[in-house]
């Protein structure tokens, strides 16, 4: 290809959407990939089947310094036009727990139908391909990488964030847009298990494997969905939601019954059974471990437990709180909050507005979504908004 319309740096679901969209306007676009193949993210997500997007999707869903920002790209294109477009190559799919949706088989019958439709729309890539280093020189992006210098009049970002390292995540996206004066939202990981202090660790190595359904709050927020206990700590969806909002110091509570009263239930294994311990009486609701945690310090039988204290251990189930000590960080983490500020964007077009024909998209945006497909239809929507200008 002779120099290009237009650079897409990064072939992950933004990067893909963008190029084929720009490529069907007929805009001659180069994709450039530093991983060996496309799509990696896209690869490993849902347990290997996808979950590429969710029925619910939503702008309430999504956190950002400024939510009403992606509210355009997600309306104009949206769940059902992705839907759509799995439809129409013949992936069959499922839904699961709220609304996400999943591929019945591999997640790569996803990434094989966005690189055929980059071949059907005339675009090029190189994989396994380094940027060096970006500059503008007149109107024109010039980009150096490692088999090359490449010119075009528009560059499209989408070089993801800082999750999961090792397939070659980090900040390069922040990089450019700071080189061209525009401003960063603090980063950090998000949908990422949380770690806490080596005593909790020992309850939670004990569970470890276990999961149980929960209500979970905390930063202003309530999730009901499933935690898991680790080695390390709380993981699951409940906790990777949680993550997102949670800060270094703060607690998060947990209620083990959301569907339950335990405190009916603890005088229901009174009046049926007065001489079990506490510990027993608890393992009927909760794991054994955990039933242990909680009945900790008493050693009366149930029988011998007045009303004040059975509502006081009802209470703790429900208002379970917890202090993390930190989060497992960038290696686990499904996504990165913060990125490029939205104020120096288009909502429309994802335009950088003070620098005409630079984009930014998917994830290196300030625009970070809950678990279950909400952060690939992002990548979906923006990456299209971006396509049909670029």
């Amino acid at each position: 290809m002779r120099d290009p319309d237009v650079i897409v740096i990064g072939a992950g679901a933004a990067g893909m959407m963008c190029a084929i969209e720009a490529g069907r306007r007929g805009r001659r676009v180069l994709v450039l990939e530093h991983n060996r193949e496309p799509g990696e993210k896209i690869r490993i997500s849902g347990g290997g089947r996808c979950n590429f997007t969710n029925l619910g999707v939503a702008a309430n869903r999504f956190i950002s310094g400024n939510p009403k920002f992606a509210l355009s790209a997600l309306k104009r294109f949206d769940q059902h036009d992705f839907i759509a477009m799995v439809d129409a190559h013949g992936i069959a799919w499922h839904e699961k727990t709220l609304g996400q949706l999943f591929c019945d088989g591999s997640s790569r019958q996803i990434i094989d139908m966005l690189t055929g439709e980059l071949r059907e729309a005339g675009v090029e890539m190189r994989t396994a391909i380094e940027v060096e280093s970006v500059e503008r020189i007149k109107d024109r992006f010039v980009v150096s990488t490692s088999e090359g210098v490449f010119m075009a009049e528009a560059l499209v970002v989408a070089a993801g964030g800082k999750s999961i390292p090792k397939m070659g995540a980090s900040g390069f996206g922040y990089r450019i847009a700071q080189q061209f004066g525009l401003k960063l939202r603090e980063t950090r990981p998000g949908l990422v298990p949380l770690t806490f202090e080596p005593g909790f660790r020992e309850l939670t190595a004990d569970l470890s494997g276990v999961g149980i359904d929960v209500s979970i709050s905390g930063g202003g927020v309530r999730f009901r969905e499933a935690m898991l206990f680790t080695h390390r700590g709380l993981s699951g969806p409940a906790v990777l939601q949680i993550s997102n909002h949670w800060r270094e110091g703060e607690e998060i509570i947990i209620d083990l019954m959301p569907d339950g009263d335990p405190l009916e239930a603890l005088k229901s294994a009174r009046k049926d059974n007065p001489r079990q311990q506490l510990a027993t009486a608890l393992s009927g609701v909760l794991p054994k471990r955990l039933a242990q945690h909680f009945a900790e310090g008493e050693a009366r039988r149930i029988g011998e437990i007045g009303d004040k204290d059975l509502i006081r251990v009802g209470a703790s189930l429900r208002e379970w709180r917890v202090k993390p000590t930190g989060s497992e960080g960038y290696r686990t983490a499904e996504v990165t909050l913060g990125g490029v500020d939205t104020d120096g964007l288009n909502a429309k077009t994802l335009q950088a507005k003070a620098v005409p024909g630079l984009y930014f998209i998917g994830e290196v945006v300030d625009v970070t979504g809950w678990l279950g497909g909400y952060n690939f239809q992002w990548a979906w929507s923006s990456g299209w908004a971006a396509g049909q200008v670029a």
